[in-house]
């Protein structure tokens, strides 16, 4: 199941922490396909340059500035979401932070705490605030970032694969009650992947030698898509696209 032929026309799709990497390059694939965005960043100035690679892709999105950690921020985005559509297609939580990659007993607090923060506890809110949007789409989709940290052994990655973990855990028990409705939710795993985050965590790498957020954002799309028959999956991005 790929992402290439895609048809998201008049589908609304919210896209979270869409300036830079993966969730630039999805928001970018999803507005080429045909999607409306909404679209999240902390800084205005990038969530600009966001806005106009996805004009120039032949979409339109809805600038948002929003920090992970401004909780009763999201309800508010949930209330203006249903205010103007009334319902969310496709929601994309993608925004993330990699602290430095440190021993679990050298962590400071404040490093655990915005790990937390940012990769579990705001997800939590946002599905809790989006989840009656995307019930009221004919087709709600929502796909939830993880990554291969979230098992095994990861010397010096605890609080990322902790959350990540966590947030798996929440996904497949959200799918579990979501059973008997349209709503179709799956947690994608995009594997190591071109990005400023795995950059900084494997600084010798050779950045050539792994997918772009370009080359994964196809396995995005193929999850939002109307079609989409998975459900409370861990989808490994690789694997469905090939790569």
């Amino acid at each position: 199941m790929g992402g290439g032929s895609v048809d998201l026309s008049g589908k609304l799709v919210l896209v979270t922490g869409a300036t830079r990497g993966i969730g630039r390059a999805v928001a970018i694939a999803a507005a080429a396909a045909g999607a409306e965005l909404i679209i999240t960043g902390r800084t205005v100035g990038a969530l600009e340059e966001a806005d106009d690679a996805i004009r120039a892709a032949g979409g339109r999105s809805t600038m948002v500035e929003l920090d992970m950690k401004d909780t009763p921020a999201i309800p508010r985005l949930a209330a203006a979401i249903a205010g103007r559509w009334e319902r969310l297609d496709g929601f994309v939580a993608n925004a993330a932070m990699l602290p430095a990659l440190t021993p679990v007993t050298h962590l400071t607090p404040e490093a655990w705490d915005e790990s937390v923060a940012v990769n579990l506890t705001g997800q939590w809110h946002m599905i809790r605030a989006l989840d009656p949007l995307l019930r009221a789409s004919p087709a709600g989709r929502a796909v939830l970032v993880t990554s291969g940290a979230a098992v095994g052994s990861r010397p010096f990655w605890g609080p990322y694969a902790a959350t990540k973990a966590a947030l798996e855990a929440v996904g497949r028990s959200w799918a579990g009650e979501s059973e008997q409705t349209n709503l179709r939710i799956n947690m994608l795993n995009p594997g190591g992947t071109a990005t400023k985050m795995r950059a900084s965590a494997f600084p010798g790498e050779n950045p050539e030698t792994l997918p772009s957020p370009e080359d994964i954002a196809p396995a995005f799309l193929a999850l939002l898509a109307t079609d989409c028959t998975h459900h409370g999956e861990l989808v490994d991005a690789r694997a469905m696209l090939g790569l």
